[in-house]
């Protein structure tokens, strides 16, 4: 540990998996048998064949009270870093150290025994925990009332739907107070008043000293409750930092770096060549805030003359799909396409986009409907990074701000009849 208060180290952990299952076996006698020998020297990061980094290198320090977001794409890394914080991996490098006693709820009903009833099993979990029976007993009856399981308390957990035990799992681990608490994207089965007491329950284990790791692929719940986020790319971390900053680093990733996938129309006679994002100045820009004006600057291509030519645009975010789409005839506009280069631009005024990364997909047509002749897949992306959002009931959240004002009204004789 670099400090007495750091409640989780993590420095330079590497863990490794092979995708041939009798491989695997044998490579694990063959490390069996380097541990008993304890000093063979065999470098256990080197991978051999058919095995894969799904750690690599990873580094990290959480404090007591912090909340930390663990995002990323599938296959990232994620789950397995969150195996290794809770000691059911091991690292095959590096080193990690916890300071407290560790809740998890890593995987659906993990940690129930399914012929127990739930009664037993909140007493089981709690002796795991290293407490004692009448610290349980203290907090037993609040354990079933946030559950709202008074009812099935005391019927085996094997008969409960996944949504009773996701809340019972929640309640217990909640409610004994771990120092620790990691949560592996188990909150999206329950109901959504359900979720909305577990954050609030997640901000009351904060402010009581609780260091949280939450994995969850849903940025509003990430926004809620987190205060900084860790984005994972293939086994390493790409960004350790600020809430709104990690989100757009993540949906960016989803959204790929401009792929550029284009259709084109067998001998178009025009093309699009390019595109430039400015600011309202005219200046270069790939970051903007909520609200500010975003200039394309589309540089296009032909062969022969195209009259009437029209474009449309797609604006995309990685969560949501095709937030909405704009085009040139819809604004009355007109264009030609002459051979050579023609540019073009258009404008998004005041965007009401919030925090998160977003994509342009451009399609240039002829004067007809089926005069399809070039479109580009996100042929330019684009960040919101700021102001940044309170999704917990306070601010805004989703992708897209809609202005809005608000006034009471006295209620009339007639309403109040």
């Amino acid at each position: 540990m670099s400090g007495r208060e750091t409640r989780i180290a993590v420095e330079r952990a590497t863990k490794k998996f092979c995708r041939n299952l009798k491989r695997s076996l044998w490579y694990g006698l063959l490390d069996l048998g380097d541990e008993l020998r304890a000093g063979s020297g065999r470098d256990r990061a080197r991978l051999r064949p058919g095995e894969f980094l799904a750690l690599d290198d990873v580094s990290f320090e959480v404090q007591p009270g912090e909340c930390v977001g663990l995002i990323g794409a599938n296959g990232a890394g994620k789950s397995t870093l969150l195996k290794l914080l809770n000691g059911l991996v091991r690292p095959d490098a590096g080193r990690l150290a916890i300071r407290g006693r560790v809740g998890a709820l890593i995987e659906l009903g993990a940690g129930f025994n399914p012929i127990l009833t739930g009664r037993e099993n909140v007493y089981v979990n709690g002796a795991v925990l290293g407490l004692s029976k009448r610290h349980v007993d203290a907090v037993f009856d609040e354990i079933v009332s946030f559950a709202g399981l008074a009812d099935f308390i005391d019927a085996p957990v094997q008969i409960y739907s996944s949504g009773m035990r996701v809340r019972l799992g929640f309640a217990v681990a909640a409610h004994l107070e771990p120092d620790v608490l990691l949560v592996d994207e188990v909150l999206a089965v329950g109901d959504v008043g359900f979720r909305m007491k577990c954050f609030e329950n997640l901000r009351r284990l904060k402010r009581n000293g609780t260091t949280i790791v939450l994995v969850s692929h849903n940025m509003i719940d990430v926004s809620r409750v987190c205060d900084r986020v860790i984005v994972m790319e293939g086994g390493r971390v790409v960004h350790d930092g600020d809430v709104p900053s990690g989100i757009a680093s993540y949906e960016r990733q989803l959204l790929g770096e401009a792929d550029g996938r284009r259709e084109t129309a067998e001998d178009a006679a025009a093309w699009i060549d390019g595109i430039e994002l400015l600011d309202a100045d005219d200046m270069p820009r790939q970051e903007f805030h909520t609200g500010d004006d975003l200039v394309a600057r589309v540089t296009l291509g032909a062969r022969r003359p195209v009259p009437d030519a029209r474009m449309i645009v797609h604006v995309t975010a990685s969560a949501v799909g095709v937030l909405g789409s704009f085009s040139s005839p819809h604004a009355n506009f007109r264009f030609d396409i002459h051979p050579g280069k023609t540019c073009l631009r258009f404008s998004m005024r005041g965007m009401p986009l919030l925090v998160g990364s977003y994509g342009l997909t451009l399609s240039l047509y002829g004067p007809e409907i089926p005069d399809f002749l070039d479109a580009i897949r996100m042929a330019a992306t684009f960040k919101i990074v700021g102001p940044p959002t309170n999704a917990f009931g306070y601010g805004v959240c989703h992708s897209v701000g809609f202005e809005h004002d608000w006034a009471l009204q006295e209620v009339s004789e007639e309403w109040a009849s």
